[in-house]
């Protein structure tokens, strides 16, 4: 499909609409690339009001990119604990450490150069390159998506590539090639409190007159999405061994959820295990002293369900030096998926552990 804009898109009422509504933000006090981009990758599936403390924390531990290259993995995943999608954090330290040594801690000011970034898809390197360097490029989230699908009346699905594509030509028509960047706020803007996926504000907002599905009372239907996401189940055993004062710990590979977080020693099942079924699935050992088998945990992911028990293993003998062991005191300074997180916390294992509400 193909679409061209007929008539003259209402710039100047969006932009105005913008100007006295925008929400006030600490990324849009400046044009600094790094806390832009800091900004886009925190947001990147993640609410502003979940975002905003990681980013005022990332900022105040790390205020240049210099200062975020210099630290380790360890302490960039620690202050990401809890936002998810923990690649972003990898990707966010690895392009940290490259703009920092081959860059001389210069963003690249093209967007070619920003795409280039890892972590940085055409969407983040749009709204980088529109707000900081003022480059005259759409950027193309779900929200504007959503917002021109229904402007425009396509009933075609977003889902698919033809309608896709046909959306990103049509903001790259309407964009304000003298001030992209307030363009491209003001549409995310628009999409994220007034262009709602259900009950839009349509008398709040500054394009109402000229919207197709505004005119024609099809806002509910509109964007068409004709693809449902698939949900894995999956079920995680994990062995707390204790030995004194001890607990050991692994670190998650690359290849799956949580990579570079630490777990305890960890057996996954196809299905869902009784509790025999489970100390046998772990191997337990005539020294060991089992003191809980906790209540099923279940953790939510955008395509995976998790259930998840924990088995407290008392060591009575020598431990196994194959596991990796901390302080107990030590567990807090490292990064643990969520999941585990809300064992600690109704655990005596750990005193003080924070947990994040994210």
């Amino acid at each position: 499909m193909k679409k061209a804009v007929e008539k003259p898109f209402p710039n100047s009422d969006l932009l105005d609409w913008y100007d006295r509504t925008a929400r006030e933000l600490p990324w849009r006090e400046s044009a600094n690339p790094y806390r832009i981009w800091l900004s886009e990758i925190i947001l990147q599936q993640t609410r502003v009001d979940q975002g905003l403390p990681y980013y005022e924390r990332f900022v105040e531990e790390f205020p240049t990119v210099k200062h975020l290259a210099n630290a380790s993995e360890d302490a960039v995943l620690k202050l990401w604990e809890g936002l998810g999608y923990y690649s972003r954090a990898r990707n966010l330290h690895f392009t940290a450490k490259y703009i920092s040594g081959e860059l001389n801690g210069e963003f690249p000011p093209e967007h070619k150069g920003l795409l280039a970034l890892k972590g940085v898809g055409p969407y983040t390197a749009a709204a980088i390159g529109s707000i900081a360097f003022n480059l005259p490029v759409a950027a193309v989230d779900g929200n504007v998506y959503r917002v021109l699908a229904r402007y425009f009346g396509i009933e075609e699905s977003i889902d698919e590539t033809p309608a896709k594509r046909a959306i990103a030509e049509l903001a790259q028509q309407v964009l304000s090639t003298d001030k992209p960047g307030d363009h491209n706020q003001a549409m995310m803007e628009l999409g994220a409190l007034i262009c709602l996926p259900k009950n839009a504000d349509c008398a709040s907002c500054p394009l109402q007159n000229s919207c197709v599905a505004n005119r024609l009372g099809i806002q509910d239907q509109l964007p068409v999405r004709t693809k449902k996401v698939k949900v894995r189940d999956r079920f995680f055993y994990y062995t707390v061994y204790v030995n004194g004062d001890e607990i050991a710990v692994n670190r998650r590979e690359e290849g799956d959820i949580w990579a570079g977080l630490y777990e305890f020693p960890l057996v996954e099942s196809d299905k869902r295990l009784e509790e025999s079924e489970i100390l046998e699935a772990i191997g337990v050992k005539r020294n060991w002293q089992v003191t809980e088998v906790s209540d099923e945990f279940k953790h939510i992911l955008s395509h995976q369900r998790i259930y998840c028990r924990f088995v407290v293993v008392k060591l009575t003998s020598m431990r196994d030096d194959k596991l990796t062991w901390l302080p107990k005191r030590e567990l807090r300074s490292f990064a643990f998926p969520r999941l585990i997180n809300r064992f600690l916390e109704k655990s005596d294992l750990v005193i003080n552990r924070e947990v994040s509400n994210i």
